[in-house]
C-alpha cells in the first residue's frame, strides 16, 4: 500500500499520476492528483484526479462509464510522481482511444508495432468484455453469455473449438482464422467469468518460453 504521507506534492498541491494498464503495461494517460483525489483513489479503488482546467475533482468514468479499477499504486524514487496500475473498463482517452498516447511520433512503422497492435486488440477486447460483465448492456451478446452463466460459456468454447478443428481439417484458411477468432473471444469471456486476468495466461507462456525453445514447448 502506498504511503500517502510520503508523497511530495508541488507548489500547487499536485502530483503527476501515470496511469498504466496492469495487464499490458501500456501507459494509458498522464493526469494530476491532489491530496483529496489521491485519498479517494485509495479508498474507492477507482481513479480520481484533479482537473487543472476546471479546478475541480473528477472521477474517471463517472459520465462515460469508462472507469479504472486500481490494482496497485506506487510512487517513484523521489516520491514526487505516482504510478497507478489499473484494469480499465473501456477507453482511457476522451476521443475513444484505448490510450491517450495513440498519436505515433516515431517508430510507428517498425516491426515491433505489429506486435504491439496484436497485443493491443487483445487488451481492448479484454476491457470491453470486463465492461460488459459489469454494465450488462441490453442486447449485447456478451451480456447474454454472462447472464446464462458458466455452463453456456463452456458450451460455446467447446463448440468453437470443434469449429476450429473442422476448418483446419478442411484446409480452409479463411474459415480457420474466423473460427479461431471466435474461440479467442469465448475463451476470454470464460477467463473474465472465472476472474482470471489475461496477463496471468501470458505470464505462463512467458515462463515456458524462458525455460526452453518455443518449438519445444509442451502443454
Amino acid at each position: 500500500m502506498i504511503n500517502l504521507e510520503a508523497v511530495k506534492f508541488d507548489e500547487k498541491g499536485l502530483v503527476p499520476a501515470i496511469v498504466q494498464n496492469a495487464s499490458t503495461k501500456e501507459v494509458l494517460t498522464l493526469a494530476y492528483m491532489n491530496g483529496e483525489s489521491l485519498v479517494k483513489t485509495v479508498e474507492t479503488r477507482e481513479t480520481w484526479f484533479w482537473s487543472r482546467s476546471r479546478g475541480e475533482l473528477w472521477h474517471k468514468g463517472a459520465t462515460s462509464g469508462n472507469t479504472q479499477h486500481v490494482v496497485e499504486m506506487r510512487y517513484d524514487c523521489d516520491q514526487d510522481a505516482v504510478l497507478v496500475l489499473v484494469e480499465p473498463n473501456g477507453p482511457a482517452c476522451h476521443k475513444g482511444e484505448e490510450t491517450c498516447f495513440h498519436e505515433v511520433v516515431l517508430g510507428g512503422d517498425s516491426g515491433a508495432s505489429d506486435s504491439s497492435k496484436s497485443s493491443s486488440i487483445l487488451s481492448r477486447l479484454e476491457s470491453v468484455i470486463a465492461s460488459r460483465a459489469v454494465d450488462k448492456p441490453e442486447g449485447s451478446y456478451t451480456t447474454y453469455l454472462f447472464e446464462e452463466g458458466v455452463d453456456k460459456i463452456l458450451k460455446k468454447v467447446g463448440e468453437e473449438a470443434a469449429e476450429v478443428i473442422i476448418a483446419a481439417k478442411n484446409r480452409d484458411r479463411g474459415e480457420l482464422t474466423w473460427e479461431v477468432a471466435d474461440l479467442f473471444f469465448h475463451v476470454m469471456v470464460l477467463l473474465r467469468e472465472q476472474d482470471v486476468n489475461l496477463e496471468e495466461v501470458l505470464a505462463v507462456l512467458e515462463e515456458r518460453h524462458a525455460k526452453k525453445p518455443s518449438d519445444e514447448q509442451e502443454e
